[in-house]
């Protein structure tokens, strides 16, 4: 081997000097410019990295430069790269010694915390990126920009610096791991120390090479390790499904309840423990910022960086989870590898462990050091994989791709920083070259420092100071999330509105845990330069000047135009509808939102109410979270509405502060828009008389009334429940129906109620033919109820839309169904009207109506004028209505007076015999209209009448809700419209 080892040394030298010649030549060519670059202004008119408007060539040159460049989507920039950062070898030769030490369930704590401190750091870098536009520079860009060039130019320096070490611990774990196998097949070249070194400098070089040929083939690259590195994963997935016959005397028995239950609780050896297990693990959560590194190189920071990060979280939470639970199911924390071990099993009576239950005797473990099991052997995937070549290529890729990413991104940060001009002497490494403008000058020294930790060949001595420094990093993007948002500051606006101020500074906190937990020395070290830094940098005070206006003059202009709206007066012309839709939770009545959006998209406003109840502090904190989860929601729905929580006592208390508060200047709702309360004879009648007191209290502040009726109704949160277990249980038959509630777009009837606002709903749903939901069985009606849920989501065949206007409310009953048919989905609909006449003059009604749309030019089919709205119904449906009214009866004949009143004082929504008496017309109106309906409309798209209106403290709150269950029962979707009248159509031009 002394051969081999000459031979190999040679190659080394000449690589080297290779190298250190094209170096040269390159340092040669561009001396002279280096000093000229430090004395003059900087390059594309931006001053010290100023982002604010440059000059108009400043912009013309950035803008021809940057054509052909290449800029990375959010997966291959941001998930990729995040992805391959925190996989890393703790993945493959770690992972299972941490669940046999720990545990599988304090495995699965040790990755939550670390993933909660991942998110949240996620979660802060998704904020501070949707602050404006984010140039190159990662990190660094976004602390300086949130707290500073103070901050900004410590650990920008400090951050790069540590990409640049960190690249020396990847390549060393890859060169350890080589190192072995050359051990293992007894061909070590020189000795171990030094065939570290050897194998790290050639591996350095080559990542090197692939760097400096630019950002396209260092992502074609991270591609193909990011596919070895899933092949690997899958491998060992699958491996835990082979028989395990010929490996179970080293521990393997494949998937068994006992090793899973065996190996849930901790066992602690050698001085280990939680804190120092989690220290062990935490390294291999970071590298969450390897996409926000690159920023300079995405199409679309702002979005891609928040996908690409947290996703990436995501998925390298689960396999990290799955892995553990995989491995602790399968097998046993010692075992010999000696087959002699084995025995029948059933055949020993006095088992204790899970190893003797499936016919293994590995007691000789109790007292020696055995060498498998999860205990013993750092090499147990490559044991339970299909092929273990392939484990061997996945940690290669592993800490290969690690090392490139970190390769890529320290040059990148150094370069931004250097932009910045905060440290002058270092202002020649921002010099950028070809289309890219790759920072050749930063892979240089970031290759210089890499290989000078390489030479050191020991781990342990590297990982401490490295991961510190990524803690630090992500300790100060949180504070950064946290300081602007306690500061209030004008500029800071984040489009990413999943964050909290103080959420950030728990991460920040749990930040400086972590480094004080991972290594007490080193997190003081890395303390004390931030401070060092800090202290120079306050010091020299760098001209600088970073403040965004993008976002201050979008808010501006919104404010002027609403001042300036406020100063019209309205005109009937220019009336359109502004609902304020009592619906709850938005996405548990999709149907609802659906139909109103109809009407008023892109034509008017629609504000979703939601009255909060139940005990004060814990609605409050639910207003404050779904404040901002719901207006995503509809966001993401492409709902054009707003949400706003109220909290109150009752419904009818809560719809009054909407009403009176809701809308800013002329944009204020002017129609109270309700689901029909389906279940009212169901439901607490003290409910029912909020519910018809809050649309007397809309008529009362001159807002028109829409009721709104499916006969399957609206609420689908029980559903909604429904895929949320079965996605938690994963026991979905594919032969079920499918919920697929991610479309829907809308919320629904029940303007409030307490079971509205109890019940969970998704936070934010996605287009249906992206996503669907886990397959759920359904009865009968909670089909029915679920397709309902989605008729408006369709185009609309060659329908129509019968409007039956009995009242003249102003015209608003007209409107909507115009509206409606303005609108796609609604455009092969024909408008029908009905109205009601006498018989002797049928035809001269219909003219008359004829005359009047086309003044109002509204298009229709069709009018039916009906001339027998007066007869009585029929005996079947009079009988119908009086036994759906019988509960809610007085019956004071029966009673003694004063009992009698005290029972109607007590309970006002009872019907009296008197009052019954004397709106027995207005009653069989309601159920011969129903009979007309159900003869003239019974296969409308959309019914729109007038909504029949009681005398406030004359009609009992049953009668009312028992006409207008009786005038829209077994109807299609049914719009009962009620305006202020005030007139909504005009002749006039």
């Amino acid at each position: 081997s002394w051969s081999l080892a000459c031979e190999a040394s040679a190659l080394t030298i000449e690589l080297q000097d290779f190298f250190i010649k094209r170096i040269i030549i390159m340092l040669l060519k561009e001396w002279n410019y280096f000093f000229f670059v430090y004395q003059e202004p900087f390059e594309d008119g931006y001053v010290n990295g100023e982002d604010g408007s440059p000059t108009e060539e400043a912009v013309s040159k950035h803008v021809a430069d940057g054509k052909g460049a290449v800029k990375f989507g959010w997966v291959k920039g941001v998930l990729v790269r995040c992805m391959l950062n925190i996989w890393g070898v703790m993945l493959f030769i770690r992972l299972s010694w941490i669940v046999g030490q720990a545990g599988i369930g304090l495995a699965i704590l040790v990755i939550s915390m670390a993933t909660v401190v991942t998110t949240i750091t996620g979660l802060s870098t998704s904020a501070i990126t949707t602050n404006g536009f984010v140039r190159g520079g990662g990190a660094y860009y976004l602390i300086s920009r949130s707290l500073g060039p103070e901050f900004g130019g410590a650990i920008g320096l400090i951050f790069a610096f540590a990409n640049a070490v960190a690249v020396a611990m990847y390549v060393v774990g890859f060169a350890e791991t080589l190192r072995d196998l050359l051990v293992e097949n007894d061909s070590i070249m020189v000795d171990e120390m030094s065939d570290i070194r050897i194998i790290g400098t050639i591996t350095i070089v080559l990542l090197l090479a692939i760097s400096v040929a630019g950002m396209e083939w260092e992502s074609k690259a991270q591609l193909l390790l990011l596919g070895i590195l899933l092949i690997a994963i899958i491998n060992f997935l699958v491996g835990t499904f082979i028989p395990a016959n010929d490996k179970r005397a080293k521990g393997f028995f494949n998937y068994h309840a006992d090793i899973l239950l065996e190996n849930f609780g901790p066992a602690f050896r050698d001085n280990e423990d939680f804190f120092s297990v989690f220290s062990i693990f935490f390294p291999a959560a970071t590298g969450i910022l390897a996409g926000a590194n690159i920023s300079g190189d995405l199409a679309d920071p702002q979005s891609a960086i928040p996908k690409g990060t947290l996703l990436a979280i995501l998925i390298t939470t689960i396999v990290y989870a799955g892995a553990a639970v995989a491995t602790g199911a399968c097998i046993v924390r010692d075992a010999t590898g000696n087959i002699s071990d084995a025995f029948i099993p059933g055949t020993v009576t006095n088992c204790t462990t899970a190893a003797c239950r499936l016919g293994f005797n590995f007691s000789y473990c109790d007292t020696n050091r055995c060498d498998y099991g999860l205990m013993n052997n750092f090499q147990v995937m490559s044991t339970v994989s299909g092929f273990a070549p392939l484990i061997t290529a996945g940690i290669f890729s592993a800490t290969l791709s690690s090392a490139l990413a970190s390769l890529v991104s320290a040059p990148k940060i150094f370069q931004a920083l250097c932009k910045d001009n905060i440290y002058p002497g270092l202002r020649g490494f921002a010099i950028g070259y070809g289309k890219n403008n790759e920072p050749l000058r930063g892979y240089l020294l970031t290759f210089f420092i890499g290989l000078g930790f390489i030479l050191i060949a020991e781990l342990n001595v590297i990982a401490p100071i490295i991961s510190n420094f990524f803690l630090a990093s992500y300790a100060l993007i949180n504070f950064s999330v946290f300081h602007a948002s306690l500061a209030r500051s004008p500029g800071w606006r984040p489009a990413f509105k999943y964050y909290n101020m103080w959420v950030s500074l728990v991460g920040a906190i749990l930040c400086c845990g972590v480094m004080f937990i991972i290594n007490w020395w080193a997190a003081l070290l890395t303390n004390a330069i931030i401070l060092a830094l800090y202290i120079y940098v306050t010091y020299k005070k760098p001209d600088v000047n970073w403040g965004s206006s993008t976002q201050a003059l979008t808010y501006l202009n919104a404010l002027q135009h609403a001042i300036r709206l406020s100063g019209v007066e309205d005109h009937v012309k220019n009336f359109r509808p502004q609902c304020l839709l009592m619906i709850g939770a938005p996405p548990s009545r999709p149907a609802l939102l659906q139909l109103v959006h109809a009407f008023t998209k892109n034509v008017g406003l629609v504000v979703c109410g939601h009255v909060r109840m139940g005990p004060r502090r814990q609605a409050l904190k639910e207003i404050a979270a779904d404040q901002a989860k719901y207006q995503r929601w509809l966001i993401k729905n492409k709902m054009k509405a707003f949400y706003t929580p109220v909290y109150a006592e009752d419904l009818r208390e809560g719809t009054q502060f909407l009403i009176q508060a809701v809308g800013l200047g002329r944009l204020r709702p002017n129609m109270l828009v309700y689901g029909f309360k389906k279940d009212w004879r169901q439901a607490d009648m003290r409910d029912v008389e909020n519910y018809i007191n809050a649309i007397h209290d809309a008529f009362d502040f001159q807002y028109g009334v829409v009721l709104i009726r499916l006969k399957e109704g609206f609420d689908i949160s029980h559903l909604q429940t429904q895929e949320e277990s079965a996605s938690q249980e994963k026991s979905a038959h594919p032969k079920d129906i499918v919920v697929n509630l991610e479309h829907s777009d809308a919320d629904s009837s029940k303007p409030s109620s307490k079971s509205a606002s109890e019940t969970n709903s998704p936070a934010v749903c996605q287009d249906q033919k992206e996503v669907k939901g886990p397959s759920v069985p359904l009865n009968t009606a909670d089909q029915k109820l679920l397709e309902a849920s989605t008729q408006f989501q369709k185009k609309q065949g060659k329908g129509t839309i019968d409007v039956w206007w009995l009242f003249d409310d102003g015209g608003l009953t007209l409107l909507i169904p115009y509206l409606l048919t303005t609108k796609n989905k609604w455009q092969d609909c024909k408008i029908r009207v009905f109205i009601g006449g006498k018989i002797n003059r049928i035809d001269h009604d219909r003219r008359t109506m004829a005359t009047l749309l086309s003044k109002f030019r509204i298009d229709f089919s069709d009018i039916t004028v009906l001339g027998d709205l007066n007869t009585k119904p029929s005996k079947a449906n009079i009988a119908a209505f009086e036994e759906m009214i019988e509960p809610y009866r007085l019956h004071e004949d029966d009673k003694e007076q004063d009992a009698a009143e005290k029972l109607k004082e007590e309970e006002a929504w009872r019907i009296t015999d008197n009052e019954l008496e004397i709106y027995r017309i207005k009653t069989y109106r309601q159920i011969r209209l129903n009979e007309l309906l159900r003869e003239h409309s019974g296969t409308a798209n959309l019914i729109v009448m007038s909504l029949p209106v009681a005398r406030k403290g004359a009609v009992s709150s049953a009668l009312y809700m028992a006409w207008i269950e009786t005038l829209s029962k077994d109807l299609p979707p049914t719009l009962l419209v009620r305006g202020n009248h005030q007139s909504v159509l005009t002749f006039y031009s």
